[in-house]
């Protein structure tokens, strides 16, 4: 056995010596003076904060499409959501090109030899592998996500919450490590120390590509939600104004198998309550009391527009079968495929006199894209569960 356990070792420690020159070579190919501790922690501290404002406002967006029973939800300022979760996709676009020269500028550590010195070193690199996969993971499906191409056998949804707190802890484990190292480089001045020049470039040179970068890929996006920079939205997949009735379309009929049979003459808005169900037809519906609002379609997928909605009020509509908004009500769609079909309301923006059963947009009736013959509307909610060709409303007891 002792004789087995030599040669095993003997055996290991020859291929070590092979490696060992290829790995030497490629760190000095990959070394330059840009890559120096102060260009990581300049372009890490903005990846950082990237990466922070995405998970708080990609939380929040969480929590609205899963709603906690003991958690009350804000409805005001009706465009809330709009704006978190324009922060969210400007943000998670904004940090790839922050991400990608990360990695350049660590990358040649990779070649360090030998790769492990001790267990708290080997337990570094762990986290420090788990962040980069995970980032570019999440990264990579984000994009996918916006683009609403997923080409991939999991969920998305779940798979992106699952990933952002692997992703933020991997970052916290990180930045402790790391700590005394930010804080030396933090702390000093930027003129204490000279301009690196690389083979390629100099640091404040590639400092300020990545600022280029990272302003671009933002303001070339965020067009699809932030009105003033719609003239330079020239990459993401929505355009303000661009759609049926002037309102882009996530998810058409067709896509969500509803056909033109099903919000025919026959169709009618079913309430459920404890005591009974009444259907109320198109005409019905259209005879009670109308009221106006201006509200936006906020999308995960990060665009967004506000529009003119005219309908019946949500809580005048429970009025009439003597409900009140006291209780999360279940609201159901025609939609044959696709998620939210049926999704969950919490009273308070029931109870919320902006929240309507939308009949018409932009002073017209609504497109069957948009919903027809009546879909919901209401105030700080994602576009997802403003549920389309609504089916019933049931009030739960």
């Amino acid at each position: 056995m002792a004789g087995l356990t030599e040669r095993a070792s003997a055996r290991l420690a020859a291929r070590l010596a092979r490696v060992e020159p290829l790995v030497r070579g490629a760190r000095e190919r990959s070394e330059d003076p840009v890559k120096s501790a102060r260009t990581a922690v300049v372009v890490g501290r903005l990846l950082a904060a990237a990466f922070l404002v995405c998970f708080a406002t990609g939380l929040y967006s969480h929590v609205l499409q899963n709603p906690l029973p003991w958690l009350p939800l804000p409805t005001r300022p009706a465009e809330l959501y709009r704006y978190t979760q324009g922060t969210h996709v400007v943000t998670g676009i904004a940090s790839v090109p922050l991400l990608l020269a990360k990695l350049w500028t660590v990358y040649p550590r990779l070649f360090r030899w030998p790769p492990v010195r001790s267990p708290a070193q080997l337990l570094e690199r762990i986290s420090i592998a788990v962040l980069v996969g995970v980032s570019l993971v999440e990264v990579t499906i984000g994009l996918l996500n916006i683009v609403q191409w997923y080409p991939f056998p999991f969920s998305f949804r779940s798979t992106h919450f699952a990933l952002a707190w692997v992703a933020i802890g991997s970052l916290a484990i990180h930045l402790g490590v790391k700590l005394p190292v930010i804080a030396r480089v933090w702390r000093r001045p930027a003129g204490d120390e000279p301009d690196a020049t690389g083979r390629f470039i100099s640091r404040r040179a590639f400092l300020g590509g990545v600022g280029v970068a990272t302003v671009s890929a933002a303001a070339l996006t965020a067009g699809q939600s932030v009105e003033v920079l719609g003239p330079l939205n020239l990459l993401a997949p929505r355009r303000m104004g661009v759609g049926p009735q002037g309102l882009p379309v996530n998810r058409t009929a067709a896509q969500a198998g509803v056909a033109d049979d099903d919000v025919a003459d026959g169709w009618s808005l079913r309430l459920i309550t404890p005591t009974g169900v009444r259907a109320f037809t198109l005409d019905e519906l259209r005879r009670m009391p109308q009221s106006d609002a201006v509200l936006p379609i906020a999308c995960v997928e990060g665009w967004s527009q506000s529009a003119s909605w005219r309908g019946v009020r949500l809580v005048d509509l429970l009025a009439e079968v003597d409900a009140a908004p006291t209780t999360p009500l279940v609201i159901s769609s025609l939609q044959r495929r696709g998620a939210f079909s049926r999704t969950e309301m919490p009273p308070e923006y029931a109870a919320d006199p902006l929240t309507l059963v939308a009949l018409e947009l932009n002073g017209g009736v609504l497109h069957l894209d948009h919903g027809y013959p009546a879909r919901i509307i209401a105030p700080g909610r994602p576009g997802v569960m403003q549920t389309k060709w609504l089916s019933s409303i049931e009030v739960r007891s």
